[in-house]
């Protein structure tokens, strides 16, 4: 008791995560990043439990991009795919072909109903051509070709299900496995669909064994389970695979097999498997509530993937293929050609072939080789979470931190263990994200309960970032003072350099008081403006100022604040020789000018540098881009020179692009601009302007030299001592005396820093 009277507090802020998890599995309080967690996990365990064997009972023949190139778009006519049925069954003597499409639509490719038509209007008192139409008729029947190519094969016809506002139906559906007395509605979990595409009657007729080639997608979009049975109109009807499947087995019944429970309540039993039934023996598949089969992927999917052989369709059909190649082959035919989408998000590849699912599924059911969720496991996910959450509870306030980081580690580590144990063992599938995430949310409540002390947190907090950041931002970060810490980290950012030009003759005119003032007026009137936009200083260099957006306090306007921030200075800078015209500047003769290089990408920021000294800071290849397009400011004629990146995220404003330029240190190009003004401050003119100039730049990597001088011109008289227009005057004078290079790219080399 005395215990729990000293660290009650403790015990009870690391009993929450357990409630909350414990109401998640019980699903009281369903917390959907749990599920993605444990469905990433998930995927993690199937790709690294495939086992990369190639299966060489089952083949593809695949309606690939070459056989749509050679035969023509999707669909064919028929009487191909009657050529195609013959060949497979008569020269390549298949064991049985399963149809991962659909006809559900008559096949008029052959322009029959069009002679008909004419042979009854007119063209009726033309007794040669009814002749001939009577005699070639049979011929351009392709739907009557393709049934009796499909006649008394071993074969299984492939349909979908549907569930749209009109529950809209085609074709004709095969018979359904179950029916209502073979599935009591009061324990039935699958889901209801109200259409349906199945194949034309005339197919329907002569191959009446089918399945349904749908599949299940997770709400993150990615396809880990195929139903075996669905429900609709009260029956039941099977899948293409467990077609197939019961076609080899000599077609046992199928029946649907509930778990055992204790109570006397119909509705607690839980659908655990699907039975497939001869008269003296059983085979049991076990599935999921949705009567889904979790599909045990063999490897990544695609005609390299190594795990089933991909023959072409065209290739079939040209005889390129050396007959009885696929004899006694399970055939699947379906298409990996991406104009015909059947191509899904798998937790083995982001792009997989949906007919490769349904010979997964098949192997699995062929080899008994299945991924079982255990219809019981959500009672073993509950002891583990109040076993492993009332261990830690209570155990971890009386630990030294390092004893309780190392339970913790050993649980967390256990945990893991057990999970892949029995998924690699036993192939049983449980959740392992709630416990994890327990766990490590009841170690991180104990070992931080000691540190996280609001008051220390936040004198911590202003002796950390108090020189760096304006006291708006330091106020703002107090009020949780957890996400803050001067540990490097990776992030995207937005860096600004801002160099004064023109200080070596202003150093050389003025004396040392005068120029201390200049440079603390200018320099605290910009370190007001990047305070006032959320900015970081991260240091003064000489005549320059070095700031960054997004750090410490996130800012997802990080780019639109710099730029505002760039825009202002520029003002500001001309206020401040206005100003001092009648002053020191004024006597001297001297303007500060201005240089701003603005750019944004993933940077490293954080408490760095030696021993002796550090500082908050931002570095990488961003932040030497952005010192690379200051530089490039004085090239152009302009204050600010920004990267693509900068100018994409920060909207609310006109650009101007300047040029697509290769820095020293990079090889790849990029584009630069300017920012003109914001959206609403931008008048007509200026608009014009700018419209000319865009049209310039085409016409200059065109190297329409021609033109180039014909628009210049005009943006000269706009504004003749633009040195803009004055460089690009001057590049197209030596271009012009040069051939046309047929490889430039538009760039401009800058070789110096």
């Amino acid at each position: 008791m005395r215990y729990l009277k000293r660290h009650w507090r403790r015990i009870v802020l690391s009993s929450v995560p357990m409630v909350l998890i414990l109401l998640h599995s019980l699903g009281v309080f369903p917390i959907a990043v749990l599920d993605r967690l444990d469905a990433i996990i998930y995927d993690a365990r199937l790709r690294a439990s495939m086992p990369n064997t190639f299966d060489d009972r089952i083949v593809i023949v695949d309606i690939d991009e070459k056989s749509l190139a050679e035969i023509g778009r999707w669909p064919w006519s028929r009487h191909k795919l009657a050529a195609l049925t013959d060949t497979l069954f008569d020269k390549q003597q298949i064991a049985l072909l399963g149809f991962d499409v659909v006809f559900a639509e008559s096949d008029e490719s052959s322009g029959l109903k069009l002679l008909q038509r004419l042979a009854h209007n007119e063209l009726r008192d033309e007794t040669g051509f009814i002749r001939q139409l009577k005699n070639i008729s049979p011929r351009l029947d392709f739907d009557t070709t393709f049934a009796a190519s499909l006649k008394n094969r071993s074969l299984v016809m492939g349909y979908y299900f549907s569930n749209d506002h009109d529950g809209r139906t085609t074709g004709v559906l095969p018979k359904p496995v179950m029916g209502p007395q073979d599935f009591p509605d009061h324990r039935s979990t699958l889901s209801d669909w109200n259409g349906y595409g199945s194949n034309i009657i005339q197919l329907a007729h002569v191959a009446p064994m089918a399945g349904f080639f749908n599949s299940l997608t997770d709400p993150d979009g990615v396809v880990r389970a195929l139903p075996l049975v669905v429900r609709h109109a009260d029956n039941y009807y099977e899948a293409l695979s467990l077609a197939m499947f019961r076609s080899l087995i000599g077609m046992p019944k199928v029946a649907p097999e509930f778990a055992q429970t204790t109570s006397t309540d119909s509705q607690s039993d839980a659908l655990q498997s699907i039975v497939l039934k001869w008269a003296d023996k059983t085979y049991s598949i076990p599935v999921d509530q949705r009567a889904a089969l979790l599909i045990p992927f063999r490897g990544p999917g695609g005609a390299r993937g190594g795990s089933f052989e991909y023959v072409s369709a065209s290739d079939v059909l040209a005889g390129r293929v050396v007959d009885a190649h696929l004899k006694g082959k399970i055939v699947l035919l379906g298409t990996t050609a991406l104009g015909i989408v059947d191509l899904h998000a798998t937790p083995v590849a982001a792009v997989y072939p949906g007919v490769e699912v349904h010979a997964n599924a098949l192997a699995s059911l062929i080899d008994r080789r299945f991924l079982v969720r255990p219809v019981n496991a959500g009672s073993y996910e509950v002891l583990l979470i109040l076993l492993v959450g009332l261990t830690l509870t209570l155990a971890l306030p009386k630990l030294r931190a390092p004893v309780a980081v190392m339970l913790s580690v050993a649980v967390l580590a256990g945990l893991t263990a057990m999970n892949w144990w029995l998924f690699l063992s036993h192939s049983l599938v449980l959740s392992l994200a709630p416990l994890l995430l327990m766990a490590l949310t009841v170690f991180v409540l104990n070992v931080g309960y000691g540190y996280l002390v609001a008051s220390r947190s936040r004198r911590e907090l202003v002796q950390l970032f108090g020189t760096y950041v304006p006291p708006e931002l330091v106020r703002e970060m107090i009020k949780d003072p957890d996400r803050y810490t001067m540990q490097a980290r990776s992030d995207e950012l937005t860096v600004m350099f801002c160099d004064m030009r023109g200080f070596t003759s202003m150093s050389e005119r003025l004396n040392p008081v005068e120029l201390q003032q200049l440079l603390n007026q200018v320099f605290s009137e910009l370190t007001r403006l990047i305070g006032a936009n959320r900015g970081t200083v991260d240091k003064y260099m000489g005549d320059c100022v070095m700031a960054f957006w997004g750090a410490p306090v996130e800012s997802p306007l990080h780019a639109q604040l710099a730029v505002k921030t760039a825009l202002e200075i520029s003002q500001a800078l001309g206020r401040i020789n206005q100003a001092h015209k009648a002053g020191a500047l004024g006597r001297v003769g001297l303007n500060i000018g201005l240089g701003i290089g603005l750019n944004t990408g993933q940077m490293y920021v954080g408490d760095m540098g030696s021993d002796i000294r550090r500082s908050y800071t931002v570095i990488g290849d961003a932040v030497n881009l952005g010192a690379r397009l200051e530089g490039l400011s004085k090239v152009y004629g302009v204050n600010i020179v920004a990267s693509d990146a900068t100018r994409l995220l920060a909207t609310g404003f006109i650009w101007q692009e300047l040029d697509r330029v290769r820095v020293k240190g990079r090889l790849q190009a990029l584009t630069i601009y300017t920012p003109l003004a914001a959206t609403g401050e931008f008048t007509s003119v200026q608009n014009e302007e700018l419209v000319l100039w865009h049209s310039f730049l085409a016409r200059y990597r065109d190297q329409d030299w021609v033109q180039c001088n014909f628009l210049l011109d005009q943006l000269l008289q706009k504004d003749c001592q633009k040195l803009l227009y004055l460089l690009y005057s001057q590049r197209i004078a030596r271009m012009r005396e040069q051939p046309a290079d047929p490889n430039w790219d538009g760039a401009t080399n800058f070789e110096t820093k």
